[in-house]
């Protein structure tokens, strides 16, 4: 047998392991070629069918609650975080002293009306005191024709006798003495009836006068009326504001009040948050040439991890954010630095997309905003 050919029969074959090494490495390269071409192609995608920014935060309404009086806390009806309903009552301030004012304030409005029935008492019976002057001065003015026709008659009856004394003694001295006398009295009961007349005139306007200042002392007191009770309106509107109630539905935050406090007028309280927020998105300015009302959103909150949520682009602030800050920018002084101004765009939540979870999206929280243009 020969001995070399059993030796090379039994030598080892070649190993396949190599060649299943380099397969592996090309299938592995080609994943790795594959998810860089989809992560590109993903980029591109979102590069040109997004707007993105994450400097967006959530918002909402907040009052700021504050006494319209000043005065001391009686009491405090609400805790820290509690939710409380439009029109319920906040703090209570003590009313006592307001209630004496309100009671001073009826006081002032009785006296008022009083004075207010007096003046119009006067103006009542002055008219009726210048209807007795006009009837006393027609009564007058009758007496003195009365006494202009006697006075006349006794002139004719003078001069009668006169003639006939001078002409013939026709009449004796008696008669001429006595027609003199008719005369005579005829004449001063003329006089004291003109007399008559001129003061009952007088009396008449002086009821006039009267009159006219009854009717000016109503006007002041229908005034002093309209006054006082301005004043108890006030008074009853001060004793109102006593009572603090939520001017709308929300939770109570950053409270900052105690029973027993002194409080002044317009001293914030405490703070009230409404339910109901939305999205304040600050965009660069050179993305708002695709964004406008309507558009979809596409966002997350960082306080809930894994949840994305849906909104649309309610409007877009007329101005960058720079123009809205207590100090604005000015660029006229020569040290210009260009900035990529951003501007605000208000998203509202889809109310299904917040289904259930409305209380822990609060006001304040980070949001990143994915806005859809293509």
């Amino acid at each position: 047998m020969n001995t070399t050919a059993v030796a090379a029969d039994k030598s080892p074959s070649p190993s396949p392991a190599p060649a299943k090494a380099g397969i592996g490495r090309k299938l592995i390269i080609a994943v790795v070629i594959a998810a860089i071409v989809l992560w590109l192609g993903h980029v591109l995608y979102d590069l040109v069918c997004y707007e993105e920014t994450d400097d967006a935060y959530v918002t909402s309404h907040l009052h700021l609650v504050a006494p319209q009086i000043d005065g001391i806390v009686k009491t405090v009806e609400v805790t820290d975080n509690e939710r409380v309903k439009a029109g319920q009552v906040l703090v209570r301030l003590d009313p006592l002293e307001y209630d004496l004012a309100v009671r001073r304030a009826a006081a002032g409005v009785a006296q008022a009306k009083a004075d207010e029935a007096r003046a119009a008492a006067a103006e009542i019976e002055s008219q009726a005191q210048i209807a007795q002057a006009q009837a006393r001065v027609g009564q007058g003015q009758a007496q003195l024709g009365q006494a202009q026709a006697q006075l006349d008659l006794a002139k004719i009856n003078r001069n009668r006798a006169r003639q006939l004394f001078h002409d013939g003694n026709a009449v004796t001295q008696a008669d001429l003495d006595n027609a003199e006398s008719a005369y005579a009295v005829a004449a001063a009961a003329f006089q004291a009836a003109q007399a008559n007349v001129k003061a009952e005139e007088s009396a008449a306007a002086s009821a006039d006068a009267a009159l006219t200042a009854a009717r000016a002392q109503g006007v002041a007191a229908r005034a002093a009326t309209a006054a006082a009770q301005a004043a108890d309106a006030d008074a009853e509107r001060k004793r109102s504001y006593a009572t603090i109630a939520a001017p709308a539905e929300g939770r109570v935050g950053a409270k900052n009040v105690e029973a027993g406090n002194r409080v002044q007028a317009g001293q914030t309280l405490l703070a009230l948050v409404e339910p109901r927020a939305w999205i304040v998105a600050n965009f660069k300015e050179t993305q708002l040439a695709r964004l406008k009302a309507g558009l979809p959103v596409e966002l997350t909150i960082d306080a809930l991890p894994g949840r994305s949520l849906t909104g649309t682009i309610d409007s877009i602030a007329p101005a960058s954010g720079a123009q809205f800050a207590l100090l604005p920018a000015d660029n006229a002084t020569g040290n210009f630095t260009k900035v990529v101004q951003r501007v605000p765009v208000k998203i509202v939540l889809d109310p299904a997309s917040v289904a259930g979870i409305e209380d822990r999206i609060r006001p304040g929280l980070s949001a990143v905003v994915r806005v859809r243009v293509r």
